[in-house]
């Protein structure tokens, strides 16, 4: 049983994942104390029973020996109260087997609830950074997965509770009658438990390892099956190469899998021999007392029995704590996920963002890289926007239009330099309301696959069964068009992942997109591309709705159509994550600069 250096852990490492487990029983108490509650009490009185039965049953077998053996003595009326006692205790059992059964059914559900909550609570918190992070995307599937995958685990505690029990009840008889026994007994399951453990731990160190691949199968299986996806995998007959791949992946994963159960196969069939050599050696020896007259047939019943069932429960409780302590490793992924925390946050001190906006935002030698990357995307740029200004961003692709709105909604923090809002920080502001005052559609919008009213509603969550504001948010966006003609009108479901949902085109769902900022009401208002779905009329006419919606409000608009921009007060043209010129369209095209040069490129494809 050799590991290679990358599967190497010690049993310190082991006994130090333990750890983990204290803070995951909080959870499962939390997520239902009457159900934790009602499972011990089965367990410990469940745990009782098999030494209350072997006890009866050896008593019984007394009787009917002593009967047989002084036949003339009158019949043992006895006999019915420990036949009924006995008939009892299997009542009893099966009484607390199905109640095991049915309390671990409602901690499962509950534990599995409260964790998805908390995971999905947890992860609103951090930052875009994280989720921008293949490593961090593994740690959260892997914390996913604890969910679910970890009850077995918690049913594992609430078994070796009731183990030990049981354990403790026999060993006292055993105890009694002798020590050496029970010793013995645990001495052949050691090394089990040591082989158990063992394997257990490079099943962990496999699966931490496989995690990218499965997660990879998964988008696999999701790019070869989703309909997105269809069109292209059969203009390009990508459909055989797709398969290809994942049934390489497919064959890697199980080979690692197959390897790992041979090795543990072959010393699992070594370490079982060990251990029934401890069972059998007791059970000779209590034979050989019995035969020698040393103990009643009745005792060797109830010896035999305490003593298959002090081995049995050894090596369970070896075996279930074995695989406690290295599911606990598991769930190490799970606690660190918790322990993140964000760096972009809220200070204690945070003020109110301003309503209204009197003086706008400022951009002081502003400059900023994403993490892990050394190239600065914006460089010591300098930018003012004024209330109730529309300022439009143009620029190549990668020149720093959309970062600096993700610097304005503080998704990320300057890596140097600052912005201030009405002459503040804007680090010095309450993120919950600073994001409140704006509102924005990406490009890559999100699709709601829920009802009409949910797709606008999510800008402004208070009001989404106020029909009026929703109503009247749709018609600013030209939703309220395609929702006359939707059959569930707001109630209608959209999308085609749940039964009865209606698809839309990509200019359709963008109407709704847009619908969710104008629901929003906010003081700054933020069109990042969104249109790019659209064709030249669809866009104008969107931009031209927005220009008029946005009146007295502060706008920004990011676009590669020149014919949209130039309804702005100003553009701003970037290049190389600084600010190349500025002015409104005409002043710009009479420059003859960068502006004037892409416009000039755009306008001849319409020639």
């Amino acid at each position: 049983m050799t590991m290679n250096p990358a599967e190497q852990k010690s049993w310190r490492d082991r006994a130090a994942a333990l750890q983990n487990i204290p803070p995951v029983l909080k959870l499962l108490w939390k997520s239902g104390p009457g159900a934790v509650s009602g499972e011990m009490i089965s367990r410990v009185l469940a745990a009782l029973v098999p030494v209350a039965t072997l006890w009866v049953a050896a008593t019984i077998i007394n009787i009917v020996v002593g009967k047989i053996k002084n036949p003339g003595e009158p019949f043992p009326s006895s006999i019915w109260f420990w036949l009924a006692l006995e008939f009892s205790l299997a009542a009893l059992g099966s009484i607390f087997g199905r109640l095991i059964g049915y309390f671990d059914g409602r901690i499962a559900d509950n534990f599995s609830a409260e964790v998805s909550v908390r995971i999905m609570q947890h992860a609103a918190t951090l930052d875009l950074t994280s989720f921008e992070d293949p490593v961090f995307y593994d740690k959260l599937e892997r914390a996913r997965v604890q969910a679910t995958d970890r009850i077995a685990m918690l049913n594992a505690i609430g078994n070796v509770v009731q183990q030990f029990v049981t354990l403790a009840s026999l060993a006292i008889a055993l105890f009694i009658y002798n020590p050496l026994l029970f010793f013995f007994l645990v001495i052949c399951v050691v090394p089990s438990f040591l082989g158990e453990s063992h394997f257990a731990f490079l099943g962990y160190s496999l699966a931490y390892r496989l995690t990218p691949l499965r997660r990879e199968l998964d988008y696999l299986r999701v790019l070869g099956t989703s309909r997105e996806n269809a069109k292209e995998l059969k203009i390009f007959g990508l459909a055989p190469w797709l398969r290809e791949r994942f049934s390489g992946l497919t064959e890697q994963l199980i080979d690692e899998n197959r390897n790992m159960a041979k090795r543990r196969l072959g010393w699992g069939t070594v370490f079982a021999i060990l251990g029934s050599l401890g069972y059998y050696g007791a059970y000779a020896y209590v034979v050989v007392q019995a035969l020698q007259l040393k103990i009643s047939i009745g005792y060797l019943q109830f010896l035999v029995g305490t003593i298959g069932g002090t081995s049995t429960q050894i090596a369970a409780i070896f075996s279930t704590f074995s695989s406690i302590a290295d599911q606990s490793l598991f769930l190490t992924d799970l606690i660190e996920f918790f322990a993140m925390k964000p760096h972009i946050h809220s200070s204690e001190n945070a003020i109110p963002a301003p309503r209204p906006i009197r003086e706008g935002f400022d951009f002081q030698n502003v400059r900023f890289h994403y993490p892990g990357a050394e190239r600065l995307v914006l460089r010591d740029l300098n930018l003012r926007i004024e209330p109730g200004e529309r300022i439009a961003l143009v620029g190549a692709n990668g020149q720093g239009k959309t970062t600096l709105v993700k610097l304005i909604t503080r998704l990320y923090d300057p890596t140097g330099g600052r912005i201030l809002l009405d002459g503040i920080d804007l680090r010095e502001y309450d993120i919950d309301s600073l994001q409140r005052e704006i509102g924005v559609i990406f490009q890559d919008f999100v699709r709601f696959d829920m009802p009409a009213r949910a797709n606008i509603g999510v800008g402004r969550l208070e009001h989404m069964d106020n029909e009026c504001r929703v109503r009247e948010a749709a018609r600013k966006s030209r939703a309220d068009e395609i929702l006359r003609k939707l059959p569930g009108d707001l109630e209608q479901m959209l999308g085609r992942r749940f039964e009865g949902g209606v698809d839309l085109s990509g200019g359709e769902w963008q109407k709704f997109a847009l619908a969710r900022a104008y629901l929003r009401d906010a003081q700054v208002l933020i069109l990042d591309e969104p249109t790019a779905a659209l064709d030249a009329v669809a866009e104008f006419e969107v931009f031209k709705r927005f220009s008029e919606l946005s009146e007295g409000r502060m706008a920004l608009l990011i676009s590669h159509r020149f014919s949209t921009v130039r309804m702005a007060d100003r553009i701003v043209v970037l290049e190389d994550g600084a600010i190349r010129e500025q002015g409104t369209h005409d002043q710009l095209l009479s420059r003859g600069g960068l502006y004037a040069e892409m416009f000039e490129l755009q306008a001849a494809n319409y020639r």
